[in-house]
């Protein structure tokens, strides 16, 4: 290893300890995403690669945030990242989520009408969308689960 790349892990937790704190599944998460989007399968992730494999596991990062990334880990300028440097980079950020801004993430997908609730309809989008098949009154059921106003709909209130 070159003393850049050494150099680029001295400020942040070790790998190991990374491995340590992050579950299993998450663990396999990342190694999915990386395996799924090394197109050439060299171990190496380019730009659009990461792009996409950062999409996959959650993460809309700008172009700049990509290549910031690419350059903090990239030790010999091909501008590639390493499977270890891509679970170095992303179980750091994994660690880091805010689980209130996840929560308000996952929201959002259900409620792509903007409503500030989840229909029926909204489930039973993203049901399908998921490949789950569920039956109406399962998807219903759901919705009654936290219908707390009990109109029909699911709501969840974001406190600032």
């Amino acid at each position: 290893m070159s003393s850049s790349a050494a150099g680029n892990n001295g400020s942040k937790k070790g790998l190991g300890n990374l491995k340590m704190e992050l579950l299993n599944e998450q663990k396999q998460e990342i190694r999915e995403a990386f395996s799924l989007f090394d197109m050439n399968n060299d171990g190496l992730l380019d730009y659009h690669e990461l792009k996409v494999a950062l999409r996959a596991l959650g993460f809309e990062l700008s172009k700049r945030e990509v290549l910031d990334m690419i350059h903090e880990y990239d030790s010999d300028d091909r501008n590639l990242i390493s499977y270890e440097n891509f679970f170095h980079a992303v179980g750091e950020r994994i660690i880091n989520r805010d689980p209130m801004e996840e929560i308000r993430r996952a929201f959002k997908l259900f409620d792509d009408d903007n409503t500030g609730k989840i229909s029926f309809r909204n489930l039973k989008r993203v049901a399908k969308e998921l490949g789950e098949n569920l039956t109406d009154e399962e998807l219903r059921a759901m919705i009654d689960e936290f219908d707390l106003d009990e109109d029909g709909e699911s709501m969840f209130f974001f406190s600032s």
